[in-house]
């Protein structure tokens, strides 16, 4: 069964395509705008953890405990890095997904006039079809985030 993809798009006003790559890579602006996306989502939880191995083959770590002390991860590693434009990377939140290798996330940065515009698109086994939608939109809320913290 072909994989599936979870696509959207967010165009940066005032937010060039070098700064929005630099908010994906920079630890300290990734735990600004995951916490304001927490915010965004009404989760009552807090960001724990950001760790960040900014080059192909490096690995991330991103981690939000909640209320009652569970901590939701997510990790992966870098696929392809290329400054303002290009950022590939894995997506996994179980082990289970990390063994199967097949969530890949791509951000494409374009400039436009005074800003940028961004691309997500996140694939996917298959199974996770009915998720395509929410992911979407989850992908989506970063990307405000990102804006709204700048």
């Amino acid at each position: 069964m072909p994989n599936v993809i979870a696509k959207t798009e967010h165009h940066f006003a005032n937010l060039s395509a070098d700064e929005v790559y630099a908010a994906w890579l920079e630890p300290a602006a990734v735990r600004v705008w995951m916490q304001r996306n927490l915010e965004r989502t009404g989760r009552s939880a807090r960001v724990s953890e950001i760790a960040i191995d900014p080059r192909v083959g490096g690995k991330y770590r991103f981690s939000d405990i909640d209320d009652e002390g569970q901590e939701n991860p997510a990790w992966g590693d870098y696929r392809e890095l290329v400054p303002g434009r290009r950022i590939v990377f894995t997506w996994f939140v179980e082990p289970a997904e990390e063994a199967e290798d097949n969530s890949t996330v791509a951000l494409e940065l374009r400039p436009d006039r005074e800003g940028c515009v961004a691309i997500m698109s996140h694939e996917m086994d298959a199974q996770w079809s009915d998720y395509i939608e929410p992911t979407a939109k989850a992908w989506k809320g970063m990307l405000e985030s990102i804006e709204e913290s700048a």
